[in-house]
């Protein structure tokens, strides 16, 4: 469809994808170009984020502004299926098309699709957009006189979801058919729409027919398409699908040990024993110390490659069950991150054996092993030599922005060069230097806008900030980390905490081992630093903090909901909401919102904080296993209301494998 998601050619269907489908496209016809991405985020809910580009319309009427560059605007679409396609019932779909921001398309539709052979049929009935032409009386003015006029305008400063419009004013039916013929990769489409087309936003469009017409050839994973709409223009269009559940990369590791028949006998372990560079070479096991107990063999140390942590406890397993004694009845492993134990995973040696050894007709490795909190008696039989001195690390980063009036697309890319001193067990030192490889900042033709608000400036100057230097200092800050009690963590940490504000915080986590629930608060004071230089700071200063709650709900399998709820750093108050869902790959999508006490015309140009983000595992690009991750980020429009302190370390994310959903 030329908007993005599954549907004929302008209009939508009742029909899905399968759970996990994206689809990266590109629409072109004489007045608009679409840029979209299209996510089947569960088998019953479609979404749709688009970039429009109006050709008729300039970006803005002030040259030196944007230039002779075109109108861009942005829109998101959702879709849910109502009801599944029985043998006699069609599938029937709601769906919300550009339901914020400024509604150049602002449509609501439900749609029916029944398939018969090598058929499918279509029948919608729209609201909006969809339904402009009105060549049906809204059915809902049936309910109430307050669906037969649909209220002009937008709400705020765009950016709303404008509820008060949903399903009134004109409506129309629509509708078409689809045609697989003989042969596979072509499909015919015949379509009807219900819009009108003379107060269009790109301009009064001479429409000579209701009907269009397209075909749509699919290749290997893309797939093209031609179109004839209105009755006098051609369009087409080019798109890329792949499944989130789906994606892998061949890997190289070693291959999984086979279970011994015979177990030997061994004393204990060195850092030069066979046992020590099996566990790290098979199973990515930094093994840090060991324990021979009279029928407990226990190991302590970090797992570094396996982000999947069942396959690295079997590794772990089939190691540890070919070398130890054959009187061990259980194998203890006390997993850290850092210097902290964050689960000890106790494995029953016999159970583990006839699972591994495929001796039962259902084998299931899971089961013979249970994780949960380290046993303090485990933890006192050894000393875990913690270290210290200086470390690094190198991290790639990326940010791009889209939309813009100096170039649709801006992007800035290059590395975070890590490094600190560990003092002792539980305090360190550590700073980040930003160093950009790659960018065309130098395309911003103002640094801030010139909008007239109360609100403090805590984060629209970010592109002073961003383009000031290409070597820059990120944060330098001390920080102190510790295990408060058995499922409870806190830190301390102060000095430059990130690119805009440097200053004194704390944090304490409640998080049980495989909860689906934690809660913790964190408290900052901080200072806005200049983007003048690295040092030296601004006037602004703040208290901000939050109650943050993490829920993975069981009706939801695979999703985690984040709650924060307090001040944020521009002495607004409020919550944010975080949505993620993770795919069978270990790619994670997720949306947030932060709701304040700021009215829209306060907040500006898209009356609230929203974005949307990628969390993807670097595992996909690499031949070995790795733990890594990259973030995508997509931030519609971002100003001063409801922005958070990007804290140099989060509790949630160092105790990840205490309930892991990352990795």
């Amino acid at each position: 469809m030329a908007h993005g998601g599954v549907g004929l050619i302008q209009t939508p269907t009742a029909r899905m994808t399968p759970a996990g489908d994206i689809s990266v496209n590109y629409t072109d016809n004489e007045e608009y170009r679409f840029w979209s991405v299209s996510l089947q985020l569960f088998d019953w809910m479609e979404s749709t984020v688009r970039y429009t580009d109006v050709r008729t319309r300039l970006y803005s009427q002030s040259p030196g502004f944007s230039g002779d560059q075109t109108l861009k605007d942005k829109g998101i679409d959702v879709k849910f299926r109502l009801w599944q396609e029985s043998s006699y019932l069609p599938q029937v779909s709601v769906g919300f098309r550009d339901f914020g921001g400024t509604g150049f398309f602002e449509s609501e539709f439900l749609a029916f699709s029944k398939a018969w052979y090598d058929l499918d049929f279509h029948l919608g009935i729209g609201w909006g957009y969809l339904g402009s032409a009105g060549n049906i009386s809204n059915p809902l003015c049936e309910i109430s006189d307050g669906f037969c006029q649909r209220p002009g305008g937008f709400s705020g400063v765009g950016g709303k979801i404008d509820y008060q419009r949903f399903f009134k004013g004109p409506a129309s039916v629509y509708g078409g058919v689809e045609y697989q013929t003989p042969w596979q990769p072509l499909r015919f489409k015949l379509e009807y729409e219900g819009n009108d087309y003379s107060r269009d936003r790109a301009g009064e469009l001479i429409q000579d027919s209701r009907w269009n017409i397209g075909a749509v050839y699919q290749w290997r994973d893309f797939s093209f398409d031609v179109n004839y709409q209105r009755g006098n223009t051609f369009g087409f269009g080019a798109h890329y699908k792949l499944n989130l559940h789906n994606a892998t990369q061949i890997k190289i590791k070693p291959a999984m040990r086979p279970t011994a028949q015979h177990m030997p006998e061994i004393n204990n372990i060195s850092d030069n024993n066979a046992l020590y560079k099996a566990l790290f070479s098979e199973a990515g096991f930094m093994l840090q110390n060991s324990r021979l107990t009279d029928d407990e063999f226990i190991i302590y140390g970090q797992q570094l490659y396996y982000r999947d942590d069942a396959e690295a406890t079997e590794r772990i397993g089939r190691v540890l069950v070919s070398e130890i004694p054959s009187h061990i009845k259980r194998i203890r492993v006390v997993e850290y991150s850092g210097n902290l134990a964050m689960v000890e995973k106790v494995i029953e040696v016999e159970s583990f054996i006839t699972a591994a050894r495929y001796d039962v007709l259902q084998p299931d490795v899971r089961s013979t092993y249970v994780r949960q909190n380290p046993d303090a008696d485990v933890l006192a039989m050894v000393d875990i030599p913690y270290s210290t001195g200086f470390y690094t690390s190198m991290e790639a980063f990326w940010i791009q922005t889209f939309g813009n009036p100096e170039a649709f697309y801006m992007y800035q890319g290059g590395v975070f060069l890590g490094g600190g001193y560990r003092l002792g067990e539980n305090y360190s030192i550590n700073a980040t230097a930003k160093v950009t490889l790659l960018e065309n900042f130098d395309k911003f033709n103002f640094k801030v806008d010139a909008q007239n608000t109360d609100v403090p400036r805590v984060r629209t100057y970010i592109r002073e900030y961003v383009t000031r230097s290409r070597v820059s200092m990120e944060n330098l800050f001390l920080h102190w980390q510790d295990q408060l009690s058995t499922n409870v963590f806190g830190q301390v940490y102060g000095g430059y905490l990130e690119t805009m504000y440097g200053g004194v915080g704390g944090e304490m986590l409640y998080r049980p081992v495989d909860s689906n629930f934690a809660i913790g608060f964190d408290v900052n004071y901080v200072q806005q630093r200049s983007y003048e230089n690295d040092f030296d700071f601004f006037d602004y200063k703040a208290f901000t903090g939050f109650v943050n709650l993490y829920w993975k709900p069981e009706i939801l399998p695979n999703t985690q909901f984040t709650f924060n709820v307090g001040q944020y750093l521009a002495k607004d108050k409020g919550f944010t909401i975080d949505a993620a869902k993770r795919f069978d790959s270990g790619i994670i999508v997720g949306a947030y919102a932060a709701i304040t006490n700021l009215s829209a015309e306060q907040y500006g140009e898209g009356s609230f904080t929203k974005g949307f983000y990628v969390s993807i595992p670097f595992d996909l690009f690499s031949l070995k296993p790795s733990k890594g991750r990259g973030r995508l980020p997509w931030v519609p429009i971002a100003r001063d209301g409801g922005q958070m302190l990007h804290k140099p370390v989060n509790l949630i994310d160092a105790t990840e494998s205490r309930s892991p959903f990352y990795d």
